[in-house]
Order: structure tokens, then C-alpha cells, then sequence
């Protein structure tokens, strides 16, 4: 059986608390004999910040590149607002992207039967909803130069950030979410702003033609981020893979998340290239969620992002496919159960603690393999 590297990187805030309900499922598959996981752990964000006043250490950063994948938590909080930026807790994360060439997020936004009451839209726009958003996650704006603040004189300043794409970026980008969509519902909506952003136009013309050259029996069409935006929000279920850009893609993919019910339930998963030697790619899974400090260490914490993410490693990292549909399955008989952390919490439902949450997904698991 081959052993599986995983570098487990819990962050700030509730990270700690949702990482260890991870850690119990990786337990039983190891104790169980189904897996064998060899687990480390580091520090990554606020909490290696405090410790080595850097957020993300080079020694980290080895044992994150020889990592078959990363589990990671989430960083930040308001302890942390006064460091400088370019050792703030999300500079971590970001490090990790960049330097592990973690191009590719796909944030999935499904919705469980039992949570379609929990939408603030009514239950037959999100009931059955299933998108794959494919975010481009380590060019744009968000890495673009220059980028900077200039002081003007008179009290005034000027702030730039640069929005740069090369055709490479968004030929692999859109590869990701073809590949995809040929194993859904064969169909890719691309957003962009070309109505007003050069780089849009671009985008639109590339997605084009790598559509036209591989990937003709996939239905493709192109919406303005705007009105896609909308279209989320009015009918989502007319969208199955959505490919976007770095900015556009961070807020779309949080609009989706809203359609199921609560931030506390989504995963995603951030792709490198595949290695053509091995087949592999480095990855890293994490929640969509961030780290919640103003309930960190009260036991209110849902973890089913967290386990999702996870599940999601088992798929796309560790070829475990039918070990992650059963995860996906224990969330789902749990949520029918009617348990709810209280960020999902409605009337008619139990009301339970992170760990409480942890253990029940665990004994359905467990109910799946018996």
C-alpha cells in the first residue's frame, strides 16, 4: 500500500479546531488499514508569525514542496493587523501558492438536500445545485506589478495595482475547467470584463480558441462577471463549471458559497501543473472559510468544510475516489440526521459542537466501510 505525505497546516482562529477533526478521520484510515498517511505538521500565518516573526518559514515551504498534498487550515485575525504587510498571515498563504505554482482553485458550491432551507434564496433556485467555480489563483491583480502606494504631496496619494494575464496563464487555467466539465455536465460558462478591461478581451479570445482546438464537444459560453454575478445569484443552476480570473473569481466563488447556506460548508482544492515525469501535481486543499477569530476556542467551529476539503484531496491528489465519495456521503447522512453546527443551525435541528460534528461524520464513515 503506498504511503501518502501529507503536511497538515492548521493556520489561526478556528483552524487548529476544524484541522483536527480531519486528523480523527486520517486516525481511523490508518488504524483501519484502508490508507496509510504519514502526517506532519507546521505553522503557517499569525501563528508562525508569533513564533519565527515570518509567515511561512523556508523550512516549512521544503516540507509543503515534498508534500504528496496540504491540508490547510486558515490564517489571519485582528491580533495580527499591525505586522508589516508583507509579513501579515495571509502572506503565507500566498507564498504558497506562488512558490508551489498552485494555479488551478476549484471551490465546488453544492447544495445538500438538507441545507436547501438554509439559502437566503428559496429552495427551488438552490435544491440540487452542483457548480465547480475554477478560479485562476496566482496571476491577476493580486500579483500584478507595479503595485504600489505613491504619496503625491498635498495629502494626497495614489494607489496602483496591476491586472496582467499571459496567454500560457489562461490556456492552462481553461484546460482545468474543460477537463472538467467533460466529467460534469459538459459545460463551461468563462466570465471576464472585456466590455471595459483589456486583459478581459484577452481572456475571452484565449478560452475561445483552446475551445476550438480541443475541446469542441464541450458547450462553452461567455457571460461579463457582472451579469454572471446575477445570473448566480438569480438562477445558478444553469451554470456547471465557471472559469474566471483571480479577482473575479474570489468573489464569485464567495457569492456561490452563500447559495448553500453558509460559508462553514465549502472546500476547494488549489492545483499545480502535472509533472509529466510522475503524474503528479502539487496541491494543497483548504476551506473556503477564513479563520473566524471571534469564535475560535468556543466549540462553535462547523468542520465539514474542512472534512470536504480533505475528501477532495482523496480525489484529486491521492486516488482514493471511492474513499472521498463516502466522505462526501457521511456529510451528507449526517446534515440529513439533522445535525447543524450553529452557523447552519435552523428549527427542528440539533444543535452540536465542532467536535461533536467531527465525531458523526466519523461514525457514518465508518458505517460506510462495515
Amino acid at each position: 500500500m503506498a504511503t501518502h505525505k501529507l503536511l497538515l497546516l492548521p493556520g489561526d482562529g478556528i483552524g487548529p479546531e476544524v484541522m483536527a477533526e480531519v486528523k480523527r478521520l486520517i486516525d481511523w484510515f490508518n488504524a483501519k488499514g484502508i490508507a496509510q498517511f504519514e502526517t506532519e505538521s507546521g505553522l503557517v500565518g499569525g501563528a508562525a508569525y508569533d513564533a519565527d516573526q515570518l509567515p511561512i518559514t523556508d523550512a516549512t515551504m521544503a516540507r509543503a514542496d515534498a508534500a504528496d498534498a496540504i491540508i490547510f487550515g486558515a490564517v489571519g485575525g485582528p491580533k495580527w493587523d499591525t505586522v508589516p504587510y508583507e509579513h501579515r498571515p495571509e502572506a503565507g498563504l500566498l507564498r504558497l501558492r506562488k512558490d508551489l505554482g498552485l494555479f488551478a482553485n476549484l471551490r465546488p458550491a453544492v447544495c445538500y438536500p438538507a441545507l436547501a432551507e438554509s439559502s437566503s434564496l428559496k429552495r427551488d433556485v438552490v435544491e440540487g445545485l452542483d457548480i465547480m467555480i475554477v478560479r485562476e489563483l496566482t496571476g491577476g491583480v493580486y500579483f500584478g506589478e507595479p503595485k504600489t502606494i505613491t504619496d503625491l504631496g498635498n495629502g494626497q496619494k495614489r494607489a496602483i495595482d496591476t491586472q496582467v494575464y499571459d496567454t500560457y496563464e489562461i490556456e492552462r487555467i481553461a484546460r482545468v475547467a474543460f477537463d472538467l466539465a467533460r466529467k460534469r455536465g459538459n459545460k463551461v460558462t468563462s466570465m471576464e470584463k472585456r466590455n471595459v478591461m483589456k486583459s478581459g478581451v484577452l481572456w475571452n479570445e484565449v478560452v475561445t480558441q483552446v475551445h476550438d482546438r480541443e475541446y469542441k464537444d464541450v458547450t462553452l459560453e461567455h457571460q461579463l462577471a457582472d451579469s454572471g454575478g446575477m445570473n448566480l445569484v438569480k438562477w445558478p443552476k444553469q451554470f456547471d463549471v465557471i472559469v474566471t480570473d483571480n479577482l473575479f473569481g474570489d468573489m464569485l466563488s464567495d457569492i456561490a458559497a452563500m447559495l448553500t447556506g453558509s460559508l462553514g460548508m465549502l472546500p476547494s482544492a488549489s492545483l499545480g501543473e502535472v509533472d509529466v515525469k510522475t503524474g503528479k501535481r502539487k496541491a494543497m486543499y483548504e476551506p473556503v472559510h477564513g479563520s473566524a477569530p471571534d469564535i475560535a476556542g468556543t466549540g462553535k467551529a462547523n468542520p465539514l468544510a474542512m472534512i470536504a476539503s480533505f475528501g477532495m484531496a482523496l480525489r484529486y491528489s491521492l486516488e482514493m475516489g471511492d474513499a472521498a465519495d463516502k466522505v462526501d456521503q457521511a456529510i451528507a447522512a449526517v446534515l440529513a440526521k439533522g445535525l447543524r453546527t450553529a452557523d447552519i443551525a435552523a428549527p427542528g435541528t440539533t444543535t452540536v459542537s465542532t467536535a461533536q460534528m467531527g465525531e458523526a461524520v466519523l461514525t457514518e464513515l465508518q458505517a460506510l466501510y462495515h
